[in-house]
């Protein structure tokens, strides 16, 4: 009876139940501990356990519900075992140009934002895309879960876009964006905010703030109201701005910046 007890105690104290007092460790769960290491964001460590790519004590682990006690459980991504981080963290903001990928690989072997990172040797990813059509400001990080916060619209952090479009979008179409619009895929946007800046020539030029952001969005937007957008530049993440960054160029965060964004994804 006694060994009965003691092994569902083990258990409880497995998953974070029954924990005591003291500087026991804490059971959290796997997509958020691959995110807190750095692996990557907390929505791709989910496709990775359903994926089969992670492995806690030598064994393979496909729930999302599985927790983790850092330090005491062995965890593999792909067979090279990801470790805690320190509670401090890698923050960089890049210009990204026109013509590069945002990702750190391509298998066909298209410039990507990989090559304007040499000499960073903390494994970082992106947070949130930009196309390769498009420019601006790119967070790049090893902090998951502010990664998480900051693209999830339920914390509602507006990124800021500068777009050009073909002609001159009237007011009836401006409000259909404003309001919500549905695009490719069947997804109807969330309300936004579109600012029309001037016209120049036989193009708009207009400031786009969304809380959202599926691929390609802006695009697909302006498309249903017959305008192409021709040029795209995301302008600020919540109050991270693009100032003084050359195309191609980054650097570190200040800590008043980090600061900044760690209080708009709601973690101060």
């Amino acid at each position: 009876m006694n060994g009965h007890k003691q092994d569902s105690q083990s258990r409880c104290a497995r998953h974070g139940k029954g924990r005591t007092s003291g500087n026991a460790p804490v059971a959290v769960r796997l997509q958020k501990f691959l995110a807190s290491a750095g692996v990557c964001s907390r929505r791709q460590a989910e496709k990775l356990i359903l994926q089969g790519r992670i492995k806690v004590d030598g064994r393979v682990v496909t729930r999302l519900g599985t927790k983790v006690l850092p330090g005491q459980e062995r965890v593999s991504f792909d067979g090279r075992e990801v470790r805690p981080v320190a509670d401090r963290h890698v923050y960089l903001v890049m210009n990204k140009p026109e013509g590069v990928l945002t990702t750190l690989s391509d298998p066909q072997g298209r410039p990507t934002i990989a090559e304007l990172l040499k000499g960073v040797p903390q494994r970082i990813f992106p947070v949130g895309r930009l196309d390769m059509d498009s420019e601006g400001l790119l967070l790049l990080t090893d902090d998951g879960e502010l990664a998480y916060r900051l693209l999830h619209p339920s914390f509602k952090v507006a990124k800021k876009y500068r777009v050009t479009v073909s002609g001159t979008p009237s007011r009836r179409a401006i409000d259909r964006l404003r309001a919500g619009v549905k695009i490719e895929g069947g997804f109807m946007t969330a309300p936004c905010v579109i600012r029309f800046l001037r016209k120049h020539r036989d193009r708009a030029i207009m400031e786009v703030v969304l809380k959202e952001g599926r691929k390609r969005q802006i695009r697909l937007m302006f498309r249903q109201t017959g305008h192409r957008v021709l040029k795209l530049k995301r302008t600020a993440m919540g109050p991270l701005k693009l100032r003084g960054i050359e195309p191609g160029r980054y650097r570190r965060l200040t800590e008043s910046e980090i600061a900044m964004l760690r209080q708009a994804a709601g973690l101060a």
